[in-house]
């Protein structure tokens, strides 16, 4: 099980991956309150449609509304950060996410730290033992399993994948699964073990904090969502590998394919807002681009 949840890991760049304890200072925002977009105009024959997603939810969280089904069933193909129906895709992020400089998950910790690690690990059932192998960032989606309030969650990815393939369309990924490690990679490892630590001796902040992003997620509040992610001290140094230069390679590769057919964009929700997000990237471009209510 723990390899799927690393898997589960490496696809939440939807830019929520290390938001801890912040408060929103956000205003209403009028008129953009959707997670589901589409794409018209220039040169497309048909629309498409672009989808935010959460990667980690409860079922009885999930937002799946008429308008977003008649969307996806509408487009010819489902488009994701990663190709999600790849069946080497799993061992890919496995692979990608083992440390290969000879330390152990260990030796990013003092050894009052690691006890402190470990110790909150067997409270909370993290199996920390069999981790030792891998970067300190595959342990943030066991940390987000404690956030949430079910046992199971569900995936929206999974879920699309499941009804793109029940519906014989073709799935495809916006990049590769090193594409994204290559991201990891390239973020600092030891400020990403402090901030797994920091997470996880404060469990009761970060469960508030989900529970806010969550909050503004059911209202579809992209503007709001993107202000909790951009404020974050944990992505200061890091936006541009995360959110922003992604965003830029993927506007243009989301247009090319729009001109051919329609396709059912759902990446995470944090790239599509702001003026660097892919909304306003593929408005730059001459295409209009407006929410569905």
């Amino acid at each position: 099980m723990h390899k799927n949840l690393i898997l589960l890991c490496c696809t939440l760049f939807l830019g929520v991956t290390f938001v801890y304890a912040q408060k929103a200072k956000t205003k209403p925002a009028t008129g953009n309150q959707s997670l589901l977009w589409k794409i018209s105009g220039k040169d497309l024959k048909q629309a498409s449609y672009l989808f935010g997603t959460l990667h980690i939810i409860c079922p009885s969280d999930y937002l799946w509304t008429p308008a977003m089904q008649k969307a996806f069933s509408a487009s010819k193909k489902a488009v994701f950060e990663m190709d999600m129906d790849d069946p080497s895709l799993q061992s890919s992020v496995t692979a990608g996410l083992m440390l290969k400089d000879g330390r152990t998950l260990k030796d990013f910790y003092t050894e009052e730290e690691y006890k402190q690690l470990t110790d909150i690990a067997a409270q909370n059932q993290i199996p920390i033992q069999m981790m030792q192998g891998f970067s300190p960032f595959a342990l943030v989606s066991f940390l987000y399993l404690k956030a949430i309030t079910c046992t199971v969650p569900d995936s929206y990815e999974g879920n699309i994948t499941k009804l793109a393939l029940a519906q014989k369309k073709e799935v495809v990924g916006l990049e590769t699964a090193d594409e994204q490690i290559k991201v990891i990679e390239a973020m600092n490892v030891d400020t990403i073990a402090k901030a797994v630590l920091r997470i996880a001796s404060d469990l009761d902040s970060f469960r508030a904090t989900y529970a806010q992003m969550l909050s503004v997620y059911k209202k579809q509040d992209l503007p709001s969502l993107y202000q909790l992610i951009i404020e974050s001290p944990d992505y200061r140094d890091d936006l541009n590998a995360l959110l922003f230069d992604r965003n830029e390679k993927w506007a243009p590769a989301i247009a090319q394919m729009a001109k051919t057919q329609s396709v059912f964009v759902a990446v995470g929700a944090a790239h599509l807002w702001g003026d660097k997000g892919v909304i306003a990237l593929l408005r730059r471009q001459g295409y209009t681009v407006e929410p569905i209510q």
